[in-house]
């Protein structure tokens, strides 16, 4: 694809990100902190299938043994389209397959979630022996103390 096509992709997938991590926190209430699912998975569907529309005629002659370049719908070839869109489509059913069955399997032999008291501590203690972020934590301390003493 040519440069302008490449910063449009990437422009839509900026805002792709944006609306897509407050969907799969707001609506599919799910924790990904890091933004992962959005970034990775949802941007990632976006410029495999963003190939099929915007690919101009420059690259791909003789790769995967396939004679002509690469073109997609809004250059004259919407079976490139087609096929990227397949290609989503058995990613997100493979991935989707093979990571319930290791989660299954990871449940199964160590489990998936910690007590209730670690959660409540947070995981950095636990884990690392200390705490990440421990102004952090001396900070919501304080401000514990300071509402139980307002209220009281």
């Amino acid at each position: 694809m040519n440069p302008p096509a490449a910063v449009l992709i990437g422009a839509l997938a900026g805002a792709l990100v944006v609306g897509s991590v407050l969907f799969v926190e707001r609506v599919l209430k799910l924790d990904d902190p890091v933004g992962a699912v959005s970034v990775h998975g949802t941007c990632g569907a976006w410029v495999v299938l963003a190939l099929g529309l915007f690919a101009d005629g420059t690259y791909g002659d003789k790769w995967n043994s396939v004679a002509g370049t690469v073109r997609g719908l809004f250059y004259g070839d919407a079976s490139q389209l087609l096929a990227q869109v397949i290609d989503v489509a058995v990613n997100i059913i493979f991935v989707f397959c093979l990571t319930w069955v290791i989660f299954k399997i990871i449940d199964a032999i160590i489990g998936m979630r910690v007590t209730a008291e670690v959660e409540q501590q947070g995981l950095d203690p636990f884990e690392m022996g200390s705490h990440a972020y421990p102004d952090f934590a001396m900070a919501r301390t304080q401000r514990v103390e300071s509402i139980n003493a307002q209220s009281q």
